[in-house]
């Protein structure tokens, strides 16, 4: 570390916005901090230096980046502020233009935040900014969250290739890369040291995993079963097209990879995946969904779909919600579609307007709800297994089954990262999760 009066004491704090992604690299970031010397403490406590990963999916994110910005700022007019992520790779003008912020780095310059910081030799009243071209950058390196030793993301892959029209992610995060099965082998076994009993591999687009090296997400998750420590594998979102056959029969005869899917459909309208240039169709969506509980009937789903997106017709949004309504899925996450700057769609017409977007949003999560409760009454009676986590919230703790039924359980310290056999009672009084009873 190079001589630097700027740090009273050596604290660092760290926020992240957005995907899972982000809570990887978020991680990564605060152990090489942590090998440079900083301590790592609360967010909501006074730091010396605060690391603030952000998303920019929505202008929502965008504000909510913003407001988290300024609310450290506030905290300690003093401290060293670093900004990154999608938001700063995006629009890094407008972050530094936020008073207080001292550092802007890019989506790719995030291992490089010691270096970095260490080269501030003062608090200046102008921001720093570091970002790239990030659609020439081809580096990759995998990398793990760690803190809650019950779960772990990895990082398998970052970028994207695909550039749906109303998608800023291959201009936040560059190409789609990855690193060879090997690296990313070590990672997970580096999480599995760490304490992680269930990783979930993550990424912008992780069936695209080593399409430029010629190997396979297939190949990847077949090498991931032989790593010791992990008992149980999620695979994050997964686009349709790339949801081979082939993982689905592994995964319904592994016994680490667990029968929780969660699959990108956006619509279920052929004209509007056609306007998003989506490369599938509803039926191919169906298909996908069918082969699945063909294969694994208890198996979570979870689907994402946009609402209000430009040329979203009445007629279109109609076609989209009987399609989905018919879906065997588990749970949607809705998102209401938000303008992005240099997106194809904003060529799109007709524009919904924000309230007829926001009406569209609540009768899919009506619909999601049906379907949520509905799979969970199913396993009522039924006896799992499930993976404790840490959290005590009015003296009761949760668990996770196989299929990602959420399980209350009377807390008990001891049982923490654990897993337990228990029995599913009944739906909690506000039915997020199950009542569950350990079996001896």
């Amino acid at each position: 570390m190079t001589d630097n009066d700027i740090f009273k004491s050596r604290r660092a704090a760290y926020h992240t916005l957005g995907c899972k992604l982000n809570f990887s690299e978020t991680s990564e970031m605060s152990r090489r901090m942590a090998d440079a010397g900083f301590e790592r403490v609360s967010f909501d406590d006074i730091a010396d230096v605060y690391v603030i990963n952000t998303c920019s999916v929505t202008e929502e994110a965008n504000r909510k980046c913003r407001s988290m910005i300024k609310r450290c700022i506030k905290r300690n007019k003093d401290a060293i502020v670093v900004v990154t992520g999608c938001y700063a790779q995006l629009e890094p003008e407008e972050v530094a233009a936020i008073k207080g912020v001292s550092l802007v780095l890019g989506s790719n310059q995030k291992n490089e935040i010691v270096q970095h910081i260490d080269n501030l030799t003062q608090k200046s009243e102008k921001a720093f900014v570091c970002t790239s071209e990030i659609m020439k950058d081809k580096a990759f390196m995998p990398s793990f969250s760690s803190g809650d030793r019950t779960r772990s993301f990895l990082k398998i892959q970052d970028g994207c290739d695909y550039f749906c029209s109303y998608c800023t992610i291959p201009f936040a995060r560059g190409t789609s890369r990855s690193a060879d099965i090997a690296s990313t082998i070590e990672q997970a076994k580096c999480a599995a040291i760490h304490g992680a009993k269930e990783i979930i591999l993550t990424g912008v687009n992780i069936g695209d995993f080593g399409h430029r090296n010629g190997q396979t997400f297939l190949q990847l998750i077949e090498q991931l079963e032989l790593v010791e420590g992990v008992e149980r594998y999620r695979i994050s979102s997964i686009e349709p097209n790339l949801l081979t056959d082939e993982i689905i029969k592994h995964v319904a005869q592994s016994d680490k990879f667990m029968p929780h899917f969660h699959v990108p459909l956006q619509s279920g309208s052929d004209a509007v995946l056609k306007l998003m240039r989506r490369r599938y169709d509803s039926a191919f969506f169906a298909e996908k969904i069918a082969t699945i509980k063909s294969l694994m009937p208890h198996a979570f789903i979870g689907i994402d779909v946009i609402v209000g997106v430009n040329g979203e017709k009445d007629e279109y949004f109609e076609e989209s919600k009987r399609f989905i309504s018919e879906l065997d899925f588990s749970q949607l996450h809705v998102f209401t579609y938000s303008e992005r700057p240099g997106t194809q769609a904003l060529n799109i017409k007709p524009v919904i307007p924000i309230e007829e977007r926001h009406r569209r949003n609540a009768i899919l999560h009506e619909i999601s709800e049906e379907h949520r409760i509905a799979f969970y009454k199913k396993h009522i009676g039924q006896d799992a297994k499930i993976l404790v986590e840490s959290n005590e919230k009015d003296g009761v703790m949760y668990g996770f089954t196989d299929n990602y039924l959420k399980v209350e359980i009377p807390f008990d310290a001891s049982l923490s990262n654990t897993i337990q056999k228990i029995h599913l009672e009944m739906l909690t009084l506000d039915k997020q999760a199950l009542v569950g009873k350990i079996l001896k």
